[in-house]
């Protein structure tokens, strides 16, 4: 025999309205006496509202980010004269089987979405026992929304955690708990994060949150349906956007970058390429600032080899480069590519000059070789040409550096006595802090900023 009771929000401690932040159940969901229902968080702290009976979801009629208050009915649940609090031994064994199992084809499909030459992605969650009428969580708003339903409810953690572990995209279903009946505490997503990002596979596998090909644990974006605000068109990303997009997720995801930022003053430079243009020549190549900054960048890699490096895999040793080849990324209307300037050392300003020109053509017309935009030893990013007072640039690994040039001006610079107009350039550099320490940044870039203003050191 079986009635119907409501599911009412409890006393808030004092609270007038809350926001409901995360749902733990779904409609069709059996759960016993106590079993949390839905976290609700104020301005002050978290709380989690407990099934007063055990049954079955009926209904709920409530959503993330609704805000409710005491009393508030926000559902239905199926009392069953049946219904036990706790589940017979035979049921507890089945129950911590199929936790488990679920809990290794998460692991299992974060594996093989983490596969290195793949943009990385969500695992799908498993629905062997989903039911046929449960409710579709909410996609559009809920921070666990890649995680299922049955997953979230199965994790037993308190607000407090729950909330740690979103902020840090730690997924839950596959911590262990050390507290008492196996709930989860903040050391044990402490503990999680901190074996993923070294690496920990035999612990938590491919599935943790810091893995090496990374994504798995980041909770995915929500799908958004444009057409609902107004007229869209869909064009198709090309295959070099692609091809960068993931590139540049990839990085983002797997190296710990940090941007350096200063200013160089390069009045004498650009008052010694005006002079070399005014005695062009037809035939001649034009000589832009690149060409300059190229060989600057060499001297100061010479100087701090450690940055014309690259890290081993197992992350336990640095390769060091004994060839200087200058990665210049050039945009292009299919997309941006990185053609590779070889043996910078070894080469004039006037033959890096004709081999840009060269170059950037080639490249805006598709026509660059592979074996051409693979092996720097650094990178440029250049948007002087458009603006910007700053910006951080993205490594493109295996590189441990990249250099960002923004548009010059002239600015007043007091030179003890009165000011003076100077041409002064901004420069970014990003690097891979594993490898590189904020003292070698500041250090490597103060020889830069001071090669580039005097030009003259190129000639030592």
């Amino acid at each position: 025999m079986a009635n119907t009771t409501e599911i009412k929000i409890p006393d808030l401690g004092g609270a007038e309205t809350v926001e409901v932040i995360e749902l733990l159940v779904s409609q069709g969901d059996s759960v016993n006496i106590d079993d949390s229902l839905l976290t609700l968080e104020s301005d002050k702290a978290s709380m989690e509202v407990p099934a007063a009976e055990a049954g079955v979801i009926q209904t709920l009629t409530v959503a993330v980010g609704d805000t409710v208050t005491e009393g508030d009915v926000i559902g239905t649940l199926e009392v069953s004269s049946a219904a036990v609090e706790e589940p017979s031994s035979s049921e507890s064994a089945a129950s911590e089987t199929q936790t488990t199992t679920d809990a290794e084809t998460a692991q299992a499909a974060t594996q093989a979405a983490s596969t290195p030459s793949e943009t990385p992605a969500a695992a799908p969650a498993p629905t062997q026992n989903k039911p046929e009428n449960m409710a579709a969580p909410a996609a559009s708003t809920s921070p666990t929304a890649h995680i299922s339903d049955e997953k979230i409810k199965k994790a037993h953690a308190s607000p407090g955690v729950r909330r740690y572990a979103r902020e840090h995209g730690a997924d839950l279903s596959l911590i262990k708990g050390s507290g008492p009946k196996n709930r989860i505490l903040r050391d044990d997503v402490r503990e999680f994060i901190k074996q993923s990002l070294e690496g920990a596979s035999s612990t938590y596998g491919a599935a943790g949150m810091g893995a090496v090909s990374g994504g798995a644990g980041i909770p995915s974006l929500p799908e958004v349906d444009f057409t609902k605000f107004g007229e869209v068109e869909r064009v198709e990303m090309g295959r070099i956007n692609k091809l960068s997009a993931q590139n540049l997720h990839r990085a983002w995801l797997n190296l710990p970058m940090v941007t350096h930022h200063d200013e160089g003053d390069i009045t004498e430079m650009e008052a010694f390429r005006k002079e070399l243009k005014a005695k062009h020549k037809e035939g001649d190549p034009k000589v832009t600032g690149l060409a300059f900054q190229m060989k600057a960048l060499v001297q100061s890699l010479k100087t701090f080899p450690k940055l014309n490096s690259s890290l081993s895999n197992d992350g336990q040793a640095l390769f060091l480069k004994k060839y200087f080849h200058i990665g210049i990324a050039v945009d292009t209307p299919n997309g941006l590519v990185v053609p590779v300037f070889r043996d910078v050392d070894q080469k004039s300003i006037m033959e890096l000059a004709a081999e840009m020109a060269d170059m950037s053509s080639r490249a805006r017309a598709k026509k660059l070789k592979p074996d051409e935009m693979q092996g720097a030893s650094m990178t440029i990013s250049s948007l002087g040409g458009i603006g910007g007072t700053g910006f951080s640039p993205i490594i493109n690994p295996p590189e441990v550096a990249i250099l960002g040039i923004s548009r010059a001006k002239m600015q007043p610079v007091w030179n003890g006595q009165d000011f003076e107009p100077r041409l002064i350039c901004p420069f970014s550099l990003t690097y891979d802090h594993r490898v590189v320490d904020g003292a070698d940044a500041a250090r490597f870039m103060a020889h830069y900023v001071q090669t580039i203003g005097d030009i003259r050191r190129l000639l030592l």
